[in-house]
C-alpha cells in the first residue's frame, strides 16, 4: 500500500483534497489513519485471542504484523508467531508449541503448577495410581506417593535402577519426578492399631511411621500442606469367593482396606489440604451392577466407597472447602486386577458391548483425575465419574446370541 501522507477531511462537496477522487483511495486513507489507533487498543487490552485465530490477517507491512507487535516482549523462540508474506500482503498467524513457565497456559488447559498431590496406592508402573500420578505431574503438580509397605523396597529399587524410566515419560519428553515415597498401610490408622504379628512380620522390617496418622504427620513435617489427595488402593482377601461363601473377616477386611481406608486418609489429611483442594478415589461398576466373580465383599466395599463419597463431599466441602469425587474406571490389565483371575474376560466383554469399542487405557483415567483435581472442576463434588468407554450405560450385553438378528453396528475404525 502506498503512503498517502497526511489527509484533509472531505470538503462540503464530498471531495478529498490531495488524494485521488475515487473510493479506493478514500478507503486506503481511512485505513492508514485508523490503523495506529487499532494497534494501540490491541496492545493496551492484551487481546490474546489473536494468538489462536488461524488464518487471521495481519494489517499492514507498514506497521508490522499485529501479533508480533503484541508479543514482542516474549523472549522464547518457541513462542514466536511468524507471519509469512503473501501476494496480498496478508499474513497467517500460526501459534507454535511451547509455553514459558511464567505465562498462563492457553485456553482451558489443566494447570496444576504450584500444587502438591499425595497418591496413596502406587506400587508399580502399570496401574491407575501410576497413571494418575503421571497426569498430575504432566499438568505441573508435585508428586508424593504412598506405597504399601511390603512392596516398598521393590518399588523404590525399580525407581533407582531406571526400570520405570520408559513409563515415567511425560508428553513433553521429560520424566515424571516423584519427590518422595512414603511407606503406607492404610488399613491401620495409628501404631496402636497394628497387631503384633504385623509388627514382627519380616515384610515390614526396616520401615517405620507407615500408619495413616504417622504418614500424614510426616507429610506435614516435610511439606506443610497438599492440594490433592488420591486414594488408589483396594484389597479383598476373599475376592474370588461368591458373597454367600465370604467369611465375616473377609468381608470386613474388604471394607476396611477398600473403603474405610479412604475415610481415614481424608480425615487425617483434611487439615493439611489447602482450601479449594480436591480428593479422588477409584471405584468399579460392581458397586451397582452384578459382576459374577467380583466377590469377597468387594462389590459391597465399592458401594460403600461411592456412598461415602457423597457424604464426605458435604462434610469436607462445608468444613474445609475441599471437593470429593470418585472415578468408576473400566477394566484394566494391571497386576492387581490379574489377581482376580478373570480380568481378560472383562476386557473382552467391554470391547464387545461398550459404546466405544476400544480397550481402556490407564492414561484416560489419569487424565480424568487431573481434570477433577483442577480448578476446571471447581463445581464438581460428590460425583461418580464413569471412565469406562460408556459400558455403565448399557442395559444388556449386545454380544448375546439373542441379538444376532439385529443390525447392531460395530465400531468404525479409522486408519
Amino acid at each position: 500500500m502506498q503512503d498517502l501522507g497526511p489527509l484533509d477531511w472531505p470538503n462540503n462537496h464530498g471531495g478529498i483534497s490531495n488524494a485521488k477522487a475515487n473510493h479506493i483511495d478514500f478507503i486506503e486513507a481511512i485505513y492508514s489513519l485508523c490503523l495506529p489507533i487499532l494497534v494501540f487498543i490491541l496492545r493496551s487490552t492484551q487481546l490474546r485471542s489473536l494468538e489462536y485465530l488461524e488464518g487471521a490477517s495481519c494489517f499492514s507491512e507498514e506497521y508490522g504484523c499485529i501479533c508480533n507487535s503484541l508479543h514482542s516482549d516474549r523472549s522464547s523462540p518457541s513462542n514466536s508467531y511468524i507471519c509469512p508474506p503473501s501476494k496480498s500482503n496478508q499474513h497467517v498467524i500460526r501459534a507454535t508449541s511451547g509455553v514459558v513457565d511464567s505465562q498462563p497456559l492457553p485456553g482451558l488447559s489443566v494447570d496444576l503448577r504450584g500444587k502438591r498431590a499425595f497418591i496413596a496406592g502406587v506400587a508399580d508402573d502399570n496401574g491407575y495410581g501410576w497413571a494418575i500420578a503421571k497426569s498430575l505431574a504432566a499438568a505441573g503438580a508435585e508428586i508424593l506417593v504412598g506405597t504399601w509397605v511390603p512392596a516398598l523396597n521393590i518399588f523404590e529399587s525399580s525407581l533407582r535402577r531406571g526400570k520405570f524410566d520408559e513409563s515415567r515419560k511425560l508428553p513433553d519428553g521429560s520424566l515424571m519426578e516423584i519427590t518422595k515415597v512414603y511407606p503406607l498401610d492404610a488399613v491401620y490408622d495409628c501404631p496402636e492399631d497394628v497387631p503384633e504379628d504385623v509388627k514382627t512380620n519380616k515384610r515390614y522390617a526396616g520401615s517405620s511411621n507407615w500408619t495413616v496418622k504417622e504418614v500424614v504427620e510426616s507429610v506435614k513435617k516435610d511439606f506443610g500442606s497438599i492440594d490433592i489427595l488420591v486414594h488408589s488402593l483396594a484389597n479383598g482377601p476373599e475376592v474370588t469367593k461368591p458373597l454367600l461363601e465370604t467369611s465375616r473377616n473377609g468381608y470386613l477386611a474388604a471394607i476396611s482396606a477398600s473403603s474405610y481406608s479412604f475415610v481415614s486418609l481424608l480425615k487425617h489429611f483434611l487439615p493439611l489440604i489447602n482450601p479449594g483442594g480436591a480428593s479422588i478415589s477409584l471405584t468399579y461398576i460392581a458397586s451397582e451392577k452384578i459382576i459374577p466373580g467380583y466377590g469377597g465383599g468387594m462389590s459391597s466395599a465399592k458401594a460403600a466407597l461411592e456412598s461415602d463419597t457423597r457424604v464426605l463431599a458435604f462434610e469436607a466441602g462445608r468444613n474445609y472447602n475441599v471437593r470429593v469425587n470418585t472415578i468408576s474406571a473400566g477394566p484394566l490389565r494391571s497386576r492387581a486386577a490379574k489377581a482376580i483371575g478373570f480380568i481378560d474376560m472383562m476386557i473382552d466383554y467391554s470391547l464387545e458391548n461398550a459404546p466405544m469399542q476400544k480397550e481402556l487405557s490407564a492414561e484416560e483415567v489419569g487424565n480424568a483425575a487431573a481434570f477433577l483435581a483442577s480448578p476446571l472442576a471447581s463445581a464438581i463434588t460428590g460425583a461418580v465419574i464413569y471412565v469406562d468407554n460408556g459400558l455403565n450405560a448399557m442395559g444388556v450385553g449386545v454380544d448375546s446370541p439373542v441379538f444376532s438378528d439385529l443390525a447392531i453396528p460395530k465400531a468404525a475404525h479409522v486408519a
